[in-house]
């Protein structure tokens, strides 16, 4: 008896860590044959890292004003320098992390998952429901992407709710268009048509047959819209409507007077840029991995 039961407790333990181990091999065999997709994976890591342990990485405030330490070069007391309040670089970009992602992930959670259930919705039922949906979608695809997000965070005003609606609506019409193909293709093959003869409603069609099968689209969308997601807020703040100050923000950082300061402090501009650089480029090239993985 008692050896039985170290046996399951034995079992227990070793299905999380074979699947631990799968999934590291995963990771392992996708870096290898996608080495941009691997960096862009190490650069999603790196950001979600920063932005838990900000607090314990960072030595001083980020909205500490510092008289004494203004326009200070990167340092070991300052690593990235000082801006021209005295604020530290460093602790600023890492709390901006915490912001850049919160917004990249509500924004693309919102407007990929909305634009994709309008899409699968519009493209099984068709009809004047599919027109009237994709002519919206075409409105708002006319506009350009900053434009669009700049009308909206002007109308209501700067906060960071606003900013992640914003961002949402934009990124609605892309997911919305390729789910809508996505449902377009699958809605005729067999097995929706052997589940409609059983006698599934549209509902359970849609939800236990298309959506499962649409899985793998939806996390490619997803994945590249962070990056521009993350680009769009930078110019948001860059521009004065993103995250109101004093929040340490990637594109506040670039907005102001740091232009005019950064010919004699050039760690003003290259460190929140290269931050943003990196967000974006690591993005895109994970998302383009995943595309043809």
């Amino acid at each position: 008896m008692a050896s039985d039961q170290a046996i399951k407790r034995i079992g227990g333990i070793q299905g999380p860590l074979s699947r631990l181990w799968s999934v590291g091999i995963g990771i392992l065999t996708f870096s290898r044959r996608k080495p941009l997709g691997g960096f862009g994976l190490a650069i999603l890591v790196l950001m979600i890292t920063m932005a838990i342990f900000a607090p314990l990485l960072s030595k001083h405030d980020p909205e500490a004003l510092n008289i004494r330490d203004l326009f200070a070069a990167p340092s070991t007391t300052f690593f990235f320098g000082t801006d021209n309040f005295g604020r530290d670089i460093f602790s600023r970009i890492a709390f901006g992390s915490q912001i850049s992602l919160r917004i990249g992930f509500a924004s693309v959670l919102i407007g990929t998952t909305a634009g994709s259930v309008l899409g699968m919705f519009s493209g099984y039922s068709g009809g004047p429901f599919d027109m009237v949906v994709q002519r919206i979608m075409d409105a708002l695809m006319a506009f350009p992407g900053l434009v669009l997000a700049l009308l909206v965070a002007a109308l209501l005003g700067r906060s960071e709710f606003n900013v992640i609606l914003a961002i949402a609506l934009i990124t609605a019409p892309n997911a919305n268009r390729v789910m809508r193909a996505q449902c377009l293709s699958i809605k005729g093959r067999p097995y929706v048509d052997a589940a409609r003869a059983l006698g599934a409603s549209d509902v359970r069609i849609l939800f236990r047959h298309i959506m499962p099968n649409s899985i793998a689209p939806f996390l490619i969308i997803a994945t590249a819209g962070l990056g521009a997601a993350i680009l769009i807020e930078a110019s948001l703040a860059f521009l004065g409507f993103g995250v109101p100050p004093p929040a340490p923000s990637w594109g506040t950082m670039l907005s102001g007077d740091v232009l005019r300061y950064a010919r004699n402090a050039w760690w003003l501009a290259v460190f929140p840029g290269l931050a943003i650089s990196l967000a974006v480029f690591g993005f895109n090239v994970l998302g383009d991995a995943l595309r043809d993985v």
